[in-house]
């Protein structure tokens, strides 16, 4: 499982015209599962994401957790993360079957919902636009 994380002042997710997530500061999410990974790993890293200390205390100093902050976070399912690009075009072998996918998503966020009040996301397989606004930019890939 792979977690491309960025910290945010604002993002929003679009599908067919329509906004139908969006968040203030917090965490942009992209989710990528591969074939191995189990309910396990996504729960560790949601543990992970949670405890991450990447937003600013009063002297700048990133010390500060999402809950520390109030923040929220916006999940997005990502396979392209599993991109293998020994050629010109994309190889997505290693990335989850999309019944295992969906299912370890959607688990994954329901781990987020029980720690943290705002959880937003995206819809599993569908054509989507991202908005954001990094801050920093702070970017982290967290993989299990």
């Amino acid at each position: 499982m792979k977690l491309v994380i960025q910290r945010v002042t604002e993002a929003s997710v679009t599908v067919n015209n329509k906004i139908i997530s969006q968040i203030q500061t917090g965490y942009v999410v992209l989710l990528g599962v591969s074939e191995t990974d189990t309910e396990e790993i996504a729960k560790k890293l949601a543990d992970k994401l949670i405890k991450l200390r990447i937003f600013p205390d009063q002297n700048g100093k990133t010390n500060l957790s999402l809950k520390d902050v109030d923040g929220e976070i916006l999940v997005i399912s990502q396979f392209t993360l599993y991109a293998e690009c020994k050629a010109n075009r994309p190889s997505f072998k290693h990335a989850g079957n999309p019944k295992l996918a969906e299912q370890l998503y959607h688990y994954f966020i329901e781990q987020l919902r029980v720690r943290i009040k705002s959880v937003q996301q995206g819809i599993f397989g569908a054509d989507m636009k991202v908005k954001l606004c990094n801050d920093g930019p702070f970017t982290i890939l967290l993989e299990a």
